[in-house]
C-alpha cells in the first residue's frame, strides 16, 4: 500500500493510473478504522482496479463543543489494517493540507436541502463541513466510485443531491450497515461506551426495528410510533435526540401513503452520540 500525505503526490500516481484505463474506487474515512470500515474498502475493490482510502480528521464537521481534539487518531493500526485487505493507495493529509488558508477562510459547499433537520439540526454547520471536506477529496481523487455506509444515512442522502447538483462524475454507492452480535451499528465511536452501558446501547437499534414492525404491520400513526420509540430508549437511560420516520429520498416526515420510508434515530449515552437507521419499502 503506497501512502500518500501531500495532495500533489497522491495526484501523480493516480494520473499514471487513470491513463491507462483504471477505475478508481475510493472510501473516505477518519480513520480509527473498524470492520464496517474495512467492508467498505471490499466493497469498492468489487467494482474497481485501484481502491484509494483517506484518512482526515476534519474539523471543519466539528461543532464548538464536540470531540474533535478527542477523536480517535489511530494511524499505525488503520495502515495495518488496510494493507491486511489489499487496499492499494492511503491519502493522509494533515490540516495545513486540506485547508491551506485556514478554516475561516475556507471556502465552503453547502446543500441547502436535508441538512437543518435530524442531525443536521442537533449539529449545525455540520453537514457544510462533511459536503465541503468530500468535494475537496473528489477533487484530490476524483474517484470514478465512491463507497459510503448507510449507517451515515442523512450523510449519504446530502452527498448524493450535492454530486447530482454539482454534476460530478462520481458514482456513489451505498454499503449496508454492519453490526455487531447484539445489532449495535459499528462506529468508531463506540469506543465511548462504558462496561455499564454497553450492554444496553442496542436499544436504539431495537426501538428503530419496532416501529419498523409496527408500520409494516399496517400502523401509519408515525407521531405515535415515534414517540414510543423514544419511550423505549428513555426507559433503557439514554437521552434521545431524534426518532423520527421519513420520506426516503427527500428526509421530509414521512405521508402516509409514501411507498418508501426510512426510520431514523440518535440518542446520547454517557459520552458518546449514537445513530442508526432503518428504511423499508
Amino acid at each position: 500500500m503506497q501512502i500518500f500525505h501531500s495532495i500533489q503526490g497522491l495526484r501523480q500516481s493516480l494520473l499514471q493510473l487513470r491513463r491507462q484505463g483504471k477505475r478508481i474506487g475510493f472510501v473516505p474515512t477518519m480513520g480509527n478504522l473498524h470492520d464496517a470500515h474495512i467492508e467498505l474498502v471490499k466493497r469498492a475493490q468489487q467494482t474497481n482496479d485501484i481502491v484509494v482510502c483517506s484518512i482526515f480528521v476534519n474539523g471543519l464537521q466539528f461543532g464548538l463543543n464536540e470531540d474533535w481534539d478527542k477523536y480517535p487518531r489511530t494511524f499505525e493500526d488503520d495502515c495495518a489494517r488496510l494493507r491486511a485487505v489489499g487496499c492499494d493507495f492511503l491519502f493522509h493529509p494533515d490540516d495545513n493540507e486540506m485547508y491551506p488558508n485556514g478554516l475561516d477562510t475556507q471556502t465552503r459547499v453547502i446543500c441547502p436541502t436535508m441538512t437543518d433537520v435530524l442531525c443536521g439540526a442537533s449539529r449545525p454547520g455540520h453537514f457544510e463541513g462533511v459536503t465541503t471536506v468530500v468535494t475537496k477529496l473528489f477533487n484530490i481523487v476524483q474517484p470514478d466510485e465512491a463507497v459510503f455506509g448507510i449507517k451515515d444515512f442523512q450523510q449519504l442522502a446530502v452527498i448524493r443531491r450535492m454530486v447530482e447538483d454539482l454534476c460530478m462524475p462520481v458514482e456513489i454507492t451505498a454499503a449496508p450497515i454492519h453490526r455487531e452480535a447484539d445489532g449495535l451499528a459499528m462506529s468508531s465511536r463506540n469506543g465511548y461506551l462504558t462496561a455499564e452501558e454497553r450492554p444496553r446501547c442496542n436499544q436504539l437499534n431495537r426501538s428503530l426495528s419496532w416501529v419498523v414492525t409496527q408500520i409494516e404491520a399496517g400502523n401509519r400513526d408515525f407521531p405515535a410510533l415515534e414517540a414510543e420509540a423514544k419511550s423505549q430508549i428513555e426507559q433503557a437511560g439514554f437521552k434521545v435526540d431524534y426518532v423520527t420516520v421519513c420520506n426516503s429520498k427527500t428526509l421530509e416526515l414521512a405521508a402516509e401513503d409514501d411507498q418508501q420510508i426510512t426510520v431514523l434515530g440518535a440518542m446520547y449515552t454517557s459520552h458518546a452520540r449514537l445513530i442508526d437507521n432503518i428504511s423499508l419499502t
